[in-house]
């Protein structure tokens, strides 16, 4: 289980205000990548905390109520039209640098989720690799983003029911390619993903 060892770590080193940075949604075909950054409260961090990936619908839901009553946060994302335009990969840095800078308070380091560090982080940040099962402030950071990102796909489905965006997120499943096929690409789709692209080149034919 996540716990507060490279949170003490930098404490230790002199920094006050440590945060988590996550993100998710650089696999779905649809829609935003979000992120989320978190500076936990030791004293009230709720129980429970770990990989957003290992959590039921329900149990997220639950603990991100908790946490928007007892940490700091700041939320990203990076559009469908900032995917296409600079890669995922870049998008998804995007969307952390905004996390962060939506923070209420400026942070003195932070723990990123992976082995690669955004540029233009405005402090010390140190790169963990499934840091979402080791940190529990990247913990919080992947909760906060998945159930931003989720509820936010939810939204867009109710605009598009075709795809099954309310269950699938966005993912390359199989009902959202037949709702591809049968229907044709949304302004919400990512043009540059290979099935999407696919699909605009054979409306184009």
């Amino acid at each position: 289980m996540p716990n507060f060892i490279f949170e003490e770590r930098a404490w230790r080193r002199g920094a006050r205000f440590v945060a988590g940075v996550d993100e998710v949604g650089r696999g779905p075909w649809a829609g935003p990548v979000v992120a989320a950054s978190v500076v936990l409260d030791m004293e009230r961090c709720p129980d429970g905390l770990d990989d957003s990936k290992k959590l039921s619908a329900k149990r997220r839901g639950g603990l991100f109520e908790l946490l928007r009553d007892c940490a700091q946060i700041g939320i990203g994302q990076a559009s469908v039209e900032e995917i296409d335009r600079l890669n995922i990969l870049q998008a998804s840095f995007l969307a952390m640098r905004r996390a962060v800078d939506n923070l209420p308070r400026r942070p003195d380091h932070l723990l990123v989720d992976g082995r690669q560090i955004p540029a233009g982080m405005p402090c010390v940040c140190e790169p963990v690799i499934r840091g979402d099962g080791l940190s529990l402030s990247i913990a919080a950071a992947s909760i906060m983003a998945k159930v931003t990102r989720d509820r936010l796909m939810v939204t867009l489905a109710q605009q598009h029911p075709q795809y099954g965006w309310e269950t699938n997120m966005g993912y390359g499943v199989p009902k959202h390619l037949v709702g591809l096929k049968r229907h044709g690409v949304t302004p919400h789709h990512r043009r540059s993903f290979k099935p999407v692209h696919k699909i605009l080149y054979q409306e184009n034919l």
